[in-house]
């Protein structure tokens, strides 16, 4: 089902009654990315999944958002639909997102999941990639950065192997307005360091991490699992950056023994 709420576009899939998990995607992708997951999850869970604001079916604005901004989105979820302790689940910034969300307001998760993504801000190195970015696209090439970027995030094999797929993941990335990518870049080069408070985190936490992730790879994943002291690290053979989409069994039946175990 489609809903609007505070102006974000906002899909839920299985029965309201049961116990939710709330899917934040990652950069530059929309709630599509989590497809494998909705559709298996949602025969026990209720599914909520949203497009970020300026990516997706959500609204630009005037693209001025911060991760915080993004985390009040996430909130307003909860409270409107009035969601009873949902899992958080987070991939790459939606994992940025997911990690502040539960810094700022552990008390209203039950568990969190998080995908190919970690806990440190941006050093200067990540700025400046940043702000190449936005000057690409600002210099009318905002194309040609999703489809470098977007490659970035995929295993080679994967793309070798599942080419029109990895071309219908491109094409929809490239749709995005641009003023929204450029929103998103600039929110997650002015993000916090949520590091501190990974030692913190009590609630039950899943971390899952490709094998052949370049951006966040499994040392960095590992030790941000080795902070929390209630996670489960998990490494999906196979997969780069886009484990979930790219080995949807393996991470589907990773996800559903996590909440099996933890009795959710």
């Amino acid at each position: 089902m489609k809903k609007n709420i505070n102006d974000l576009t906002v899909f839920t899939a299985g029965e309201q009654s049961k116990k939710t998990i709330v899917f934040v995607h990652g950069f530059p992708f929309d709630h599509l990315m989590w497809k494998n997951q909705i559709d298996e999850l949602s025969k026990n869970y209720f599914c909520v999944t949203f497009d970020i604001r300026g990516l997706g079916e959500s609204p630009v604005g005037d693209g001025q958002v911060t991760i915080e901004s993004f985390v009040d989105d996430v909130e307003n979820i909860i409270d409107e639909l009035k969601l009873n302790k949902p899992v958080l689940c987070g991939l790459s910034m939606g994992g940025y997102i997911s990690l502040r969300a539960i810094e700022r307001m552990e008390n209203k998760f039950s568990a969190a999941i998080l995908c190919d993504t970690k806990s440190s801000a941006d050093d200067n190195e990540g700025k400046l990639k940043r702000a190449a970015a936005i000057k690409q696209i600002n210099s009318g090439n905002l194309e040609s950065f999703i489809e470098t970027f977007v490659t970035n995030c995929f295993g080679t094999e994967f793309i070798q192997t599942n080419k029109k797929y990895f071309d219908e993941v491109v094409n929809r990335s490239k749709k995005h307005n641009p003023v929204g990518v450029k929103g998103c870049l600039l929110a997650m080069a002015g993000r916090t360091d949520t590091t501190n408070y990974s030692s913190k985190i009590s609630i039950p936490t899943l971390i899952i991490c490709g094998e052949e992730d370049k951006i966040t790879p499994p040392g960095i994943m590992k030790f941000m699992a080795e902070q929390i002291k209630s996670s489960d690290f998990v490494i999906v053979e196979k997969a780069g950056h886009l484990s979930p989409v790219e080995q949807p069994m393996n991470v589907n039946n990773a996800i559903k023994k996590f909440l099996l175990n933890n009795k959710l």
